[in-house]
């Protein structure tokens, strides 16, 4: 399991999509906390990065499927029926 900080929470995300998303995300979860001054918004942030992070250690293919699933999902293309 990676260790639960920014920096290897980022390095161990295989898919460019994952790491796109942690970018932006992380972007603006700052910006909330600088105006907000609560760490809070943060620690889930980060918790709910390093469970995907995990998945991404755990099963890279699987989580590449997952997005090119969920990028035919979102076009309207059929999907084939099968392990999701």
């Amino acid at each position: 399991m990676p260790e639960k900080n920014l920096r290897t929470i980022r390095s161990v995300l295989v898919v460019p999509q994952d790491r796109e998303a942690f970018d932006v995300g992380l972007k603006a979860v700052l910006d909330e906390v600088r105006v907000s001054l609560d760490l809070g918004a943060l620690n889930a942030f980060v918790h709910r990065w390093w469970i995907s992070a995990c998945d991404s250690v755990r099963d890279p293919e699987g989580r590449r499927r997952m997005h090119a699933r969920a990028e035919q999902v979102l076009a309207g293309e059929p999907v084939s029926p099968g392990r999701p």
